[in-house]
């Protein structure tokens, strides 16, 4: 039997997130029913709902930030008990038999992995995420949060941490690496606490010098402003690794010439627009330009054990459910230090 839970929902690309109700469906035998204490709110939330990255079936429940305790299992559940803290990401099934799949990359899943939110599930349900009550997920994509991080600071690691964590680790961010980060918002301050807990040397590239003592504070060595041009010919051929966390158009042959030999930028942050490339910028040092999306389950358990370890979290400013729409407003105008977290307590219907 399916069962109601209470939400926060976007009727439209335009009219403000007003509370509703979503449908569950009833607790299968490999199934987690997760009663969500905090829900992080990420760009994407924004994007998605108003259309940028294409079609919405509203009424939609955005969040793939989601912290909550277990207060269910099926049967053959074994990964997790009642009372578990845990969290879910940004997807909550894939086809888990192609090859990305079974070498432990979902993300990368060749059918398409199943969003948290406005995806289709298998009985050809659209999803509804976490700005909401209760959720429902397979056991495999339900992940284990360490009593180290603080639970209301726990749910932006699911996206911003494993967002960042990801490229640093495949790039072999560490011990001898100059890495540069571009952007010191939601996700650029998890790259620079990642990337300096693993041993390299960072880089803040930042518009403007007004978040040069958070970027130090969080472990880079270095904090330059974009919007001074001679950064561009001062950094030029100096990292191995830039992460480039700017959802925005941006000139990116001028951040490839910051890059040495075979030295490779990733982009993590995601324009709705294309963004050019001139190949000859590539040509010159050998240099790569990749993208990166989230990490599969078993890199992002490995990230909240990192962070535990390193006692790494994300700067958060806890919100009420009734100021969504006002936090919103926020992260459209940069106005956050770094992430909003929603008290899900204070969700009502």
């Amino acid at each position: 039997m399916m069962t109601s839970a209470r939400a926060y929902t976007a009727t439209s690309a335009t009219d403000p997130l007003a509370p509703g109700v979503v449908e569950r469906r009833a607790v299968g035998p490999k199934d987690v029913l997760i009663r969500i204490a905090w829900a992080g709110i990420c760009h994407s939330d924004i994007h998605t709902v108003r259309g940028d990255w294409g079609p919405v079936s509203y009424p939609l429940t955005v969040g793939h930030e989601i912290a909550g305790i277990v207060a269910e299992v099926g049967p053959e559940v074994t990964a997790h008990a009642v009372g578990d803290r845990v969290g879910v990401g940004c997807m909550v099934d894939s086809c888990r038999e192609c090859p990305n799949c079974l070498s432990g990359h979902e993300q990368y899943c060749l059918r398409g992995f199943t969003d948290t939110y406005n995806g289709v599930d298998r009985e050809g349900r659209v999803t509804q995420g976490g700005y909401s009550s209760h959720i429902v997920v397979d056991e495999h994509f339900v992940l284990r949060i360490p009593d180290a991080i603080p639970f209301e600071k726990a749910a932006p690691l699911l996206c911003a941490g494993i967002t960042t964590y990801s490229p640093l680790r495949r790039w072999n961010a560490g011990p001898g690496k100059k890495v540069a980060v571009v952007g010191l918002g939601g996700l650029g301050h998890m790259a620079v606490k990642l990337a300096h807990a693993m041993g390299a040397e960072v880089t803040v590239l930042s518009q403007s010098p007004r978040k040069r003592e958070d970027g130090l504070r969080f472990g880079a060595e270095h904090y330059h402003a974009t919007s001074d041009p001679t950064t561009f010919e001062r950094l030029a051929n100096s990292f191995d690794l830039i992460i480039n966390t700017v959802s925005a158009p941006m000139d990116l042959d001028r951040y490839l010439r910051l890059l040495t030999l075979d030295g490779t930028l990733v982009n993590v942050g995601a324009p709705p627009e294309p963004v050019p490339v001139t190949l000859f910028t590539l040509f010159a040092n050998r240099r790569s330009f990749a993208g990166s999306t989230i990490g599969g389950i078993a890199e992002t358990q490995e990230m909240l054990d990192f962070c535990a370890e390193h006692g790494i979290a994300p700067e958060v400013e806890v919100v009420r459910a009734d100021e969504v729409n006002d936090a919103w407003q926020r992260v459209l105008d940069s106005d956050v230090r770094y992430r909003f977290v929603i008290d899900i307590a204070t969700l009502s219907t």
